[in-house]
């Protein structure tokens, strides 16, 4: 079999293009739902959070109606921590793994409790209402793509609002997204100065640095990421990719079984590992692991890239 490898080397560059390719265009997911206050009153203008850190973008926002209703449109497959808030209110959070294709994603629905605490401190003076208005008006922002008027939107509020330091975490996905890398990492690094243990800023970061080129960077932070008390699964399969783009194959293939083993229906790490066996010119366990992940998501872009293996690997 020795003489086919040139050949394979071939197929697993052209399916890497096309699983990344697949990646992008799944990032069609939808997710709406409602959020009430505790006597059962739908709340208007409460903004609602999506963030996933290795998606791009990794953080969505939304804000209700009149009934409390929100909706939200371009949410890549996997799990996405939702968070809903508004002034006056505790946050509220949870988590769902959304799905772009077959059938659609539940509807999330929130309830806040009124918070009794007077404000004070950094909130202290400010009126909740129009705090609020501002949030609102940098999420559209956001939304449209207005990278820097978010940005700076964003940044007149934690001027004003130091408290509400999860704006951070907004700042540097806009950054991000307008490949400002060191203004991400400036903001992530402000977010962990804050809160040390903030798991979100730790995975920003890595993820900043894969994103900039810094390999070794992503790999000191992801795996310190991945050693906290719950990391989610694509911490491990972040670490695969990074271990994969420097090379280390074995260390690649045991973060990507880690995410794999972390959400038996996750089909995009069983992917990687077909294609770090078809790297070891292990065809056999290439075809396995391609059929498995068709067998696990057989409507997914996954699942696409994977009969074109073994379609590749029968000839």
């Amino acid at each position: 079999m020795r003489h086919r490898l040139p050949l394979f080397r071939g197929v697993l560059t052209a399916l890497c293009v096309a699983a990344t390719i697949a990646s992008a265009a799944a990032q069609t997911g939808r997710v709406g739902g409602t959020v009430k206050d505790d006597a059962g009153q739908p709340l208007k203008g409460a903004t609602i959070t999506a963030e996933h850190p290795s998606a791009s973008p990794s953080s969505l926002t939304a804000t209700t109606d009149e009934k409390g209703r929100f909706s939200m449109i371009g949410l890549h497959s996997g799990s996405w921590t939702f968070t809903a808030q508004a002034p006056g209110f505790g946050p509220e959070s949870g988590r769902m793994n959304v799905q772009t294709i077959g059938s659609p994603n539940p509807p999330l629905t929130f309830t806040l409790k009124r918070s009794n605490a007077p404000a004070a401190g950094a909130l202290a003076g400010i009126n909740a209402k129009d705090l609020q208005a501002e949030l609102v008006s940098a999420d559209q922002f956001y939304n449209s793509q207005r990278w820097d008027e978010s940005i700076a939107a964003y940044r007149a509020i934690v001027a004003k609002a130091p408290s509400v330091t999860s704006i951070h975490l907004q700042i540097a996905a806009a950054c991000r997204n307008k490949k400002d890398y060191d203004c991400a990492l400036a903001s992530y690094n402000e977010m962990l100065r804050i809160d040390p243990t903030n798991d979100k800023a730790r995975v920003g970061i890595g993820m900043t640095n894969l994103e900039k080129g810094d390999l070794e960077a992503a790999d000191a932070a992801l795996t310190q990421a991945a050693e906290g008390p719950s990391p989610a699964r694509e911490v491990f399969y972040d670490l695969g990719e990074v271990k994969f783009a420097k090379g280390q194959i074995d260390e690649a293939a045991k973060w990507y079984q880690k995410a794999a083993d972390a959400d038996a229906t996750w089909a995009l790490p069983v992917l990687k590992l077909s294609l770090v066996a078809l790297n070891r010119g292990d065809t056999d366990s290439a075809t396995v692991l391609a059929q498995k992940v068709v067998t696990i998501a057989p409507r997914s872009p996954e699942a696409v890239t994977a009969a074109a293996l073994i379609e590749q690997l029968r000839k």
